[in-house]
């Protein structure tokens, strides 16, 4: 059963800007593996996460810590999530969450689908 689905698009260009104007902002957002990657794959990230907020219902509470992004050895992406983002899905009953990425002509995007049973 599909609890929620999200969509989210990131103007890599604007988010660099976004990331040079409040330097703060990588903290906030991304793990310490995170935030050494390129602007264009931590857009990507923020979309992904932005996608889960919003297949999650986009309940205030939520930490952008809580779900790091990783890839597989063939480059899949997926969350590992904790604390606030796990707490919220257990309550919700999401027992798998999916994820692609893309990036293209300056966008970044994610599509998340939260399944249950």
């Amino acid at each position: 059963m599909i609890i929620g689905i999200g969509v989210d698009v990131v103007s890599i260009d604007r988010f660099q800007q976004v990331l040079e104007r409040t330097p703060t902002m990588r903290d906030r957002l991304f793990t310490d593996a995170e935030k050494v990657l390129p602007v264009g794959s931590l857009a990507g990230r923020f979309a992904a996460k932005e996608a889960l907020a919003k297949a999650l219902g986009a309940p205030a509470g939520l930490h952008w810590i809580h779900a790091e992004v990783v890839n597989d050895e063939h480059g899949k992406p997926s969350f590992l999530i904790h604390g606030s983002v796990a707490a919220l899905a257990e309550e919700l009953g999401v027992h798998s969450i999916h994820l692609s990425i893309s990036h293209d002509g300056g966008i970044a995007s994610a599509m998340v689908v939260a399944e249950g049973a």
